[in-house]
């Protein structure tokens, strides 16, 4: 038997993903042609993650409108997942950036490079600005959407990094500290692999089918037990299939030979009780005396 929660999907406004895709095309552009006339790495390490934003608000903004399409009978859960695969995706590819800016950065310290102070401070001001700009654009939708707060998280990093590497062209132009953009990219490449960490986890971790963190299946499995009319909980799975429907089915193995209207009765007790861990969609097979394997997992 099966009985569905439905959840309202967040939908994400596209005006704003567009201005803010605009955006960041016009910094990405300026800071790499500014990076290559200047020599400067932590200037073209802001380019790369400026484009790495690009790519992440394209992916989140696709992604969100393939999420709310319908299922059909090829699809049956249509393609809620794509949010999840976005967010993979974003922050894989930061991760991927990262340890690239760090061995670039690392070759930097032993071979130095003389760089044009002035194009790095007034295009990481720029950058600053546009940033800036575009966090407050994609702010509202990042609160219920792993998928946008994937890509609030790429531009509120960059806004960070540009400081830093405006912080670092100052230092350049009035101490003659050139050393200091090559220490400066090696501080923006651990701190994208910080800030990218947790959602690449999130999602690997639904993608995996793992049960959620928040989840422990043995204490629901004993409040269930404590029904009455329940003898055994077994073969139990729950998962995720994005990051707000967690799945719930399992074989329960009732105390008496009752009637389908009297399990009713039972599972609507059985729904109670896993709405309280937000569990949604829910999948009960009902047993009465069979000799099947009654592990808890199976």
């Amino acid at each position: 038997m099966n009985n569905e929660t439905h959840h309202h999907h967040h939908r994400v406004s596209g005006k704003n993903l567009g201005i803010t895709i605009l955006l960041n095309v016009l910094i990405t552009v300026a800071e790499g042609i500014g990076g290559i006339i200047s020599g400067s790495m932590s200037l073209l390490s802001d380019a790369a993650h400026n484009f790495s934003d690009v790519l992440s608000l394209a992916i989140s903004y696709l992604a969100n409108r393939l999420t709310g399409k319908k299922a059909t009978l090829k699809r049956t859960f249509g393609l809620k997942r794509s949010e999840i695969l976005a967010a993979f995706i974003n922050s894989a590819t930061l991760m991927g950036l990262a340890i690239a800016i760090l061995v670039e950065g690392i070759k930097r310290l032993y071979i130095p490079v003389t760089i044009n102070s002035n194009w790095v401070i007034g295009l990481s001001l720029l950058s600053i600005l546009v940033n800036g700009v575009s966090v407050l654009f994609v702010r509202n939708d990042a609160h219920d959407n792993i998928n946008i707060k994937s890509a609030y998280l790429h531009l509120f990093s960059d806004m960070l990094t540009s400081v830093a590497v405006l912080i670092g062209g100052l230092a350049m132009k009035y101490l003659q500290w050139n050393w200091v953009d090559a220490v400066f990219s090696i501080l923006i490449a651990f701190y994208l692999l910080y800030s990218s960490w947790g959602i690449f986890k999130t999602s690997l971790k639904i993608f995996m089918q793992f049960s959620p963190d928040n989840i422990d299946i043995n204490l629901i499995t004993r409040k269930l037990e404590a029904l009455e009319g329940v003898r055994n909980i077994h073969h139990v799975h729950i998962w995720q299939i994005d990051e707000h429907e967690i799945m719930f089915e399992a074989h329960v193995d009732v105390t008496n030979n009752i009637s389908i209207s009297d399990f009713e009765v039972l599972l609507e007790k059985i729904k109670s009780t896993l709405a309280e861990y937000g569990i949604n969609h829910i999948t009960i097979q009902p047993e009465y005396s069979v000799p099947d394997n009654k592990q808890l997992i199976h």
